[in-house]
């Protein structure tokens, strides 16, 4: 158990030193980890909510930090690469996330095109059976992509890799509002200095 938590901990430092300087990715990360709560509290009751509020919330706010946010060259702080910071994490860098996000994308125009969705469904007749649809979606792309590439770390690395990093991926909302709580107050400051020179 020592072992699991020493590796939880250096999976979610190499995490945050190397991917969340910016105050804005902070700020859109707390965002993302207070709605994936609301989107946790409604999973059991009302699944198709939760998987929009956290693909369409969560995962948007999430992602957009990272790539819109976060410096993609030399890593000042830490004198490594973006090269090596890839290769580092042990989840979804940044190229495994364009093929997941992609893959969300593609499905709301496949669903539209064809409603049964290759027979998985009976054809939704108006667009709240839509909604209920893709909802459904990508609530599974979700749990697919969560069990994929902790069944591949299994393989690419150990069980006690993946099982550390699907640990670290659940309970991030959680740490993300430890860590960056005061993201929001320190951005507005660090705004109000940069007006004031």
């Amino acid at each position: 158990m020592k072992d699991f938590l020493c590796a939880l901990q250096t999976q979610r430092w190499d995490d945050h030193r190397f991917y969340h300087h910016s105050r804005v990715n902070q700020t859109l990360h707390l965002i993302s980890a207070i709605s994936f709560l609301i989107a946790y509290s409604l999973l059991f009751v009302d699944p198709v909510k939760a998987a929009l509020i956290g693909w369409l919330i969560s995962m948007v706010t999430r992602q957009s930090g990272h790539f819109f946010f976060e410096p993609l060259g030399y890593d000042e702080e830490n004198k490594v690469s973006n090269e090596y910071k890839e290769a580092v994490k042990v989840g979804y860098n940044l190229k495994r996330k364009v093929v997941l996000l992609s893959i969300w994308a593609f499905i709301p125009p496949a669903l539209w095109l064809n409603p049964t969705m290759f027979g998985l469904f009976d054809a939704h007749t108006d667009m709240g059976g839509y909604i209920d649809h893709l909802g459904i979606l990508w609530l599974s792309l979700g749990v697919g992509g969560l069990l994929f590439r902790t069944v591949h770390l299994f393989f690419i690395r150990d069980v006690q890799t993946g099982l550390v990093w699907l640990t670290k991926i659940l309970t991030d909302p959680y740490h993300d509002i430890k860590l960056y709580h005061r993201a929001p107050l320190l951005l507005l400051r660090d705004l109000r200095t940069r007006e004031a020179t």
